[in-house]
């Protein structure tokens, strides 16, 4: 659970200390030691869990580097880095109480709350975007919700013009346009741009145009988010079995002449919430081999003809059925779901 935070003057020292010293922290005191206080005093600023769950984040990325699961711990620049730290609850140290949540060493700071909830708080993540708004996400340990079982299943094929084309069960088909977020703002993007590249280095009115840029593409980057929480929570709640066809955005935006449109669109976000949300609530996910071809093979008779380039949206199958490339595509990936 996320909430925003509103009034966090004092938590903007905690940052200094989590955030800008971390670096420091994490090469020169491996071992979090007592004995290290005295040598760097911001270090005792900080609530102790905090600190531990600084080392044991660092203790993780080497555990998987000489593992060969993971590269190599990079340095966590305060300037490029997701300003971020993790505390835990211990008898009550973070609580919520008349509109304020209570967070260790910080005290008690106004927030807004996304939505009520019943449970024990174990754990707090305090974060601040770019833009220099904080938000803390609660960990809380209570029951599970019982998720209410669908009967549909549903084909998504996934596309630049359409963001999505869904085809049901019932053989009905819904086309979701693609909004295109970034392109819509791009005009006034450039122009914060031109208007920071023209400001002195170091100076006030540089960190003003920088703040108003970074203000643009969190607005952007928020329209993005809130458009696919709320279509994927849609299709999970409507449907029990989702077949959704697997893109390799990587590969895909080598051309760069698409690339920025692939970028935008968040394929890769998209599947990963409906894998998650699926999990949560009961729900079967299948995504269909990357090498299935989906447009190419004929919904109605199974055949694969000649391979049919992009610019070809409609086509005649050698069976007589004319097919919408895209509609055509959604019912072979609902036929993986039988």
């Amino acid at each position: 659970m996320v909430f925003r935070v509103t009034g966090m003057g004092d938590v903007k020292k905690q940052y200094n200390v989590l955030i800008i010293d971390s670096q420091k922290y994490l090469t020169k005191s491996v071992e979090n030691s007592p004995s290290y206080k005295p040598l760097f005093p911001f270090l005792a600023e900080a609530d102790s869990l905090a600190l531990a769950n600084a080392k044991l984040n660092l203790d993780t990325a080497f555990a998987k580097f000489f593992a060969g699961t993971g590269g190599f711990p990079t340095f966590k620049s305060r300037r490029r880095s997701r300003a971020s730290y993790t505390t835990n609850n211990q008898h009550g140290t973070i609580r919520i109480e008349a509109g304020k949540v209570r967070l260790p060493k910080v005290g008690f700071v106004r927030f807004t709350q996304h939505r009520p909830f019943e449970g024990v708080i174990r754990s707090a993540t305090v974060s601040m975007t770019r833009t220099g708004k904080f938000f803390v996400a609660l960990l809380v340990d209570q029951d599970d919700e019982p998720w209410i079982p669908a009967e549909n299943k549903v084909g998504i094929d996934l596309g630049l013009k359409h963001f999505a084309v869904m085809t049901n069960d019932e053989m009905v088909s819904e086309k979701i346009g693609n909004p295109r977020f970034l392109c819509q703002s791009e005009a006034k993007v450039k122009k914060s741009q031109r208007a920071l590249s023209r400001k002195k280095i170091g100076s006030k009115n540089r960190e003003k145009a920088k703040l108003i840029l970074a203000k643009k593409h969190e607005k952007i980057a928020n329209q993005r988010k809130d458009f696919l929480h709320k279509l994927s929570r849609r299709i999970v709640d409507e449907n029990q079995v989702i077949v959704v066809e697997t893109l390799k955005s990587k590969d895909m935006m080598k051309d760069h002449k698409v690339a920025k449109s692939i970028g935008d669109v968040s394929w890769y976000e998209f599947v990963r919430q409906l894998e998650y949300k699926s999990n949560f609530y009961g729900r079967t996910l299948i995504k269909a081999d990357p090498w299935y071809a989906s447009t190419q093979i004929c919904s109605s008779c199974g055949v694969k003809g000649e391979k049919k380039t992009m610019d070809v949206r409609e086509w005649t199958c050698a069976c007589g059925a004319h097919h919408d490339r895209d509609i055509n595509a959604s019912i072979n990936l609902l036929m993986l779901a039988d």
